[in-house]
């Protein structure tokens, strides 16, 4: 049997060619940066192919719409919801059952809150605040305490140290819990303002700080200190909740019947910090994560979006077939899940990262996603990676109303273009969009 092989005869002695050694640092490697570029284009489309951000629904849910949730303040796994037909019901996150219910109230659940000794209050549109144990008390147990008001209540919140909360009808009522069913100890409203206030919120940072939104398009901050009004900010339409940043104690985000998200700074409200647009439908809710970078809102479109508080667009949508008009949205208190309440009943949990999965990882598997997610950050102006990475399957519906809402807007725009060149120099000035909703301020 005959074997070829190939030979080459060594540098003769003397020769002045030397020999080169193969050079390790990647800095100098040729094709580094194609290397990289192609494993960052596998791992983002890797991401989007495992992405399943579904993770399952509470139980067997309520038998109406879920309209809202609080989140138990000294527990990582216990949180409250409540529903159309007056029933409220805890829920364990790692059983994903409940433990514990009652037939709270006659009408829809408007607010439920917790107190820093972790009982719970909810209100209702039957004119009563209610106080309860769920942990040291049976569902069959009467409430701990009741407060009567005097008209239909909407939203409810308690102060973080002080025992003390603001329940919202017409007004804003502070009450003691120390003193059960009393007379409300301030109450709290604009001079000139008779609407009906849709969401009230204790800053938890700032805690002397309310701030509340109406009916009548405003948003009004108070200070308890002084018992009075601080400021107020009317805007082009209504809005349904204020959710104040736990990180930054002077920012909050107001979820807007215009479909948008403005982000405030209660320092300067004759313009908007951030405008979030993306939804194509009245913004029901929203909340900011507890890393204060991120924020989740449920909209009326069926839909719930995640959103980077610097960015104007949504980074993730999230919705399902069945799931109807969603009321209620919230980060869980460990930053890695969402929670919705949808008015079909349904209780609905979502990973925060659409792709990421709770279970133990080895060392090595964390570093590999650590060096996907670097090369993610590092190649994401690239074309291809951010055309891949930012797509989404939308519903029929919601895709179809997003166009006809852009070609409205640029309809808008090119009729408001026209006009101004037509028009005296100067007789049209231009606003950004961070002022336009700004109707007026006042003191």
């Amino acid at each position: 049997m005959k074997i070829k092989s190939l030979s080459r005869a060594a540098a003769p002695a003397g020769s002045d060619v030397a020999r080169q050694p193969r050079n390790l640092d990647p800095a100098q490697h040729p094709f580094e940066r194609a290397r990289e570029y192609t494993r960052a284009l596998n791992a983002v489309k890797m991401e989007r192919m495992f992405a399943a951000p579904f993770v399952a629904q509470m139980g067997n849910g309520h038998v109406d719409g879920v309209y809202t949730m609080a989140k138990d303040p000294g527990s990582l796994e216990r949180f409250a919801s409540g529903s159309g037909d007056g029933v409220i019901k805890v829920w364990d996150l790692v059983s994903r059952e409940e433990v514990w219910s009652t037939r709270g109230h006659d009408n829809i659940v408007k607010g439920l809150c917790w107190t820093p000794d972790r009982k719970l209050l909810s209100c209702a549109t039957d004119k009563t605040v209610k106080l309860w144990d769920p942990h040291n008390s049976d569902k069959k147990d009467p409430p701990l305490a009741t407060y009567v008001g005097q008209g239909a209540f909407t939203d409810i919140t308690h102060h973080r140290t002080e025992a003390a909360f603001a329940a919202s009808s017409s007004v804003i009522s502070i009450y003691d819990t120390s003193r059960p069913s009393s007379a409300p100890t301030q109450t709290l409203r604009w001079p000139t303002s008779t609407d009906t206030i849709t969401s009230v919120s204790f800053n938890q940072s700032e805690t002397s700080i309310l701030g509340s939104t109406s009916l009548d398009r405003a948003v009004i901050l108070y200070d308890l200190r002084t018992s009075s009004p601080l400021h107020k900010v009317i805007l082009t339409l209504s809005s349904n909740k204020i959710a104040w940043n736990p990180q930054e104690a002077f920012n909050f985000a107001i979820a807007n019947e215009d479909h948008n998200i403005y982000v405030f700074d209660m320092r300067k409200m004759t313009r908007a910090l951030n405008v979030l647009k993306d939804h194509v439908a009245a913004v029901m809710d929203v909340e900011f994560s507890p890393t204060g970078e991120e924020l989740v809102s449920a909209s009326y479109d069926r839909t719930i979006r995640l959103w980077n508080r610097d960015r104007g667009h949504s980074r993730d949508i999230y919705h399902t077939k069945r799931m109807q008009r969603v009321f209620s949205a919230r980060w869980t208190p460990d930053n890695n899940f969402v929670l919705s309440g949808s008015d079909d009943g349904n209780i609905r949990l979502w990973r925060a990262n659409a792709s990421d999965r709770s279970g133990i990882k080895t060392a090595r598997q964390q570093q590999k996603i650590e060096y996907d997610q670097a090369l993610i950050r590092r190649y994401s102006h690239m074309p291809e990676i951010r055309k891949i990475r930012r797509h989404r399957h939308l519903p029929k519906t919601i895709k179809k109303a997003g166009d006809i809402k852009r070609e409205e807007l640029g309809a808008i725009k090119r009729k408001e273009e026209n006009v101004r060149k037509h028009s005296k120099p100067g007789s049209m000035p231009r606003k950004s969009e961070r002022e336009k909703m700004v109707l007026g301020t006042e003191r």
